[in-house]
């Protein structure tokens, strides 16, 4: 395999510590903005400017898509081009200032992705209005959170979610006075929008509203918010990020750029499967681009069971996905395999091993063996719909043994990308056929500089022979502050270089590899975030433990503990229950193991820590952490990567056994 591909090229050097500040490794740049960073297209410097340029070349081609339901049954896709989604979202924008919303209000959108969704939002960039998304997952008092911190006026909400808004009231009814249905609304629910003194309506009722009215557009600057995004904070409340005009124009050059510099350009021809929240800015980056080429965006139904089969009617090109669906897709295939038998299985075996080598000698997916493709991986090819051609992974990393398995068998480009709500999601991409990248996330994007800091502490050097440290991002993607965090904002954005948090290490062609989170905190597989240390305060609490270490990581979707178990705690409930030997025995017993992860969840519980935060297993270690064996700082921090170190074989042990009891539904 070639090493001396490099994809990446210093524009500025590296920088010696100086007193109080880390060094800093060189500043580097993609390759592919060797002659500067490619220019947003003449005349876009704004989401509405995506839109309405799309309207003007592409009028009658296929934007938004849904499912028909004929008796209970799903049917084709039927179409709205973008001419007809264009005169809704005239119509929906002038009934939103019939309203008296103003350019720079607050609009809230609430709901799983369809074309309501896509229709407010642009009639919110078309009026200057800022588009807020409004989640679930941030937990059950974020969403009231949300429209009071951002001050949202209106909200558009799918029916189904009308009475989780409703619980909102009274403490957001001080902002928002309007709710509009994506659908119709129930006679219970105006009756209760009366009574907390909102006006709420259906969708064709507001639809009315803007008939026959006319309102300037205003003009809109590239530094104009077109989005608050919030995105989990990591403790304390979610927070609001600030996503201008520039940073999309310049996502979508980017990524725009990018593929078409690895010979995949993005044209009118795509057809993208939206099924990813649209609250994140992961898949509104993607719909953004196919929306300036003129593609076509099919909805799913909604439910994860049912994706497969709406892949297969919609038929898509392009397949965004998070590590945990393509884990089923891994999953589901796997299963397949076993159950074919000993003969199909050795087919497989043999083709697989063939093809995977020849891509591993440089040779492209097409080209590694159309043979096998055609004989035995064409099946997995229409498993997605039969036409994808590019599958991108993002959000948490994709674990290579299922990235080089789809590489193989679906038969087209997977690529893995890492970013961040605050760089407008892509900063770094891998490319297609290079395997080399296999387990990173490549090289940066085109419109980026990046630059790793020292992380003294955790020992990570910058400036060391395999340079690690805090990966940091400097360009026109980053996003414009927290809103009404200024102080927050400060402590990431110095200098204009954002300070991600994940601790990344270069590898010699130029690809990222991330490898650790500045701060104690991790997401798990499912994408949720887990500040490790507040849970070990809480945890720490239970009487029957006198120090605890949780474990999780991001290709896990739960949490294990290790646990030091109070000699007078546990010794006594040996005695009450039957259970002889030492202390060092008495550890080893499954219904003590069971005692004191009974205690630890009824904690959690008291203290309504969420679903994911709850402890699955624990192990009880008889030996106190000590700093003999370094597994504590001199200061008794506990150290992270020793810790998992040490007890690697009992956290594997662990997350077997919860498994195994999961699948046989215990």
């Amino acid at each position: 395999m070639t090493s001396h591909k490099r994809f990446i090229f210093e524009v500025e050097a590296a920088k010696e510590a100086t007193d109080g500040k880390p060094s800093v490794g060189p500043v580097y740049r993609s390759t592919f903005a060797k002659d500067g960073f490619p220019n947003p297209i003449d005349g876009i410097n704004s989401c509405w400017d995506i839109f309405r340029s799309a309207v003007e070349k592409y009028p009658n081609n296929r934007m938004l898509g849904h499912r028909e339901i004929v008796n209970g049954k799903a049917g084709k896709y039927l179409w709205k081009t973008y001419k007809e989604v264009y005169d809704i979202v005239i119509k929906i924008g002038n009934a939103l200032r019939s309203c008296g919303i103003e350019e720079g209000g607050k609009c809230g959108i609430y709901g799983a992705n369809c074309s309501e969704w896509i229709i407010s939002m642009e009639a919110c960039n078309a009026h200057g209005l800022y588009c807020v998304p409004l989640y679930d997952t941030l937990g059950a008092g974020a969403v009231e959170f949300i429209i009071s911190h951002a001050e949202i006026s209106i909200a558009f909400v799918e029916e189904k979610k009308i009475p989780e808004l409703f619980k909102t009231c009274p403490n957001s009814t001080k902002y928002m006075k309007t709710i509009v249905s994506f659908g119709g609304v129930k006679s219970e629910h105006k009756e209760e929008a009366e009574k907390l003194g909102l006006v709420i309506h259906s969708w064709d009722e507001f639809l009315k509203l803007g008939e026959g009215k006319e309102y300037d557009v205003p003009i809109k600057k590239q530094s104009d918010i077109c989005t608050i995004m919030y995105t989990s904070g990591t403790t304390g409340d979610p927070k609001g990020v600030l996503i201008s005009n520039e940073s999309i124009v310049t996502i979508t050059s980017g990524v725009m750029h990018f593929l078409k510099s690895v010979n995949e350009t993005l044209s009118e021809k795509d057809v993208y499967i939206s099924y990813l929240p649209l609250a994140h800015v992961f898949d509104r980056a993607i719909e953004e681009c196919i929306i300036q080429v003129g593609g076509s965006i099919g909805f799913w139904r909604g439910d994860v069971k049912l994706l497969i089969e709406d892949l297969g009617e919609l038929k898509p090109t392009i397949f965004c996905a998070v590590p945990r669906v393509l884990d089923r897709v891994y999953t589901g295939l796997q299963q397949k395999l076993y159950v074919g038998g000993f003969f199909k299985k050795k087919v497989f075996d043999v083709a697989f091993s063939y093809k995977f080598g020849n891509m591993k000698k440089g040779q492209s997916h097409v080209a590694a063996s159309p043979f096998c493709d055609k004989l035995v991986f064409n099946k997995v090819k229409q498993g997605l719909g039969g036409h994808v051609r590019i599958i991108l992974s993002g959000a948490a990393p994709l674990a290579s043994h299922i990235e080089s398995f789809l590489r193989v068998v679906a038969c087209c480009h997977v690529l893995q990308g890492y970013g961040l709500t605050e760089s407008c999601a892509g900063t770094f991409v891998t490319f297609p056929d290079e395997l080399d990248m296999l387990g990173t996330v490549g090289p940066p994007i085109p419109n980026v500089d990046i630059c790793l800091e020292s992380v003294p502490d955790m020992e990570y050097d910058a400036l060391g022979s395999t340079p690690r440290g805090e990966i940091c991002i400097r360009g026109k993607t980053l996003f414009s502050g927290y809103h009404k965090r200024e102080d927050l904002t400060k402590e990431v954005l110095i200098d204009g270089w954002f300070h991600t948090g994940d601790v990344g290490e270069w590898q010699p062609d130029g690809s990222m590899k991330i490898i650790d989170r500045k701060k104690n905190i991790f997401k798990l597989a499912q994408g949720e975030y887990v500040a490790v240390e507040s849970l070990e305060n809480v945890y720490g609490q239970v009487e029957a433990i006198d120090s605890i270490w949780v474990y999780g990581n991001s290709f896990e979707s739960f949490l294990v503990a290790v646990a030091n178990p109070t000699h007078q705690t546990l010794e006594r409930w040996a005695v009450e229950n039957g259970v002889n030997g030492d202390f060092n025995s008495i550890c080893q017993d499954k219904n003590a193991k069971a005692f004191i992860l009974g205690e630890l969840v009824k904690t959690a519980k008291e203290k309504k820590l969420k679903g994911f935060e709850i402890i699955k297993a624990v192990h009880l270690e008889p030996v106190a952490f000590d700093i003999e064996r370094d597994l504590l700082t001199p200061t008794y921090k506990k150290k992270r990567p020793q810790l998992l170190k040490y007890f690697q074989n009992v956290i594997d042990e662990m997350y077997k056994t919860v498994k195994e009891g999961q699948a046989s539904g215990q």
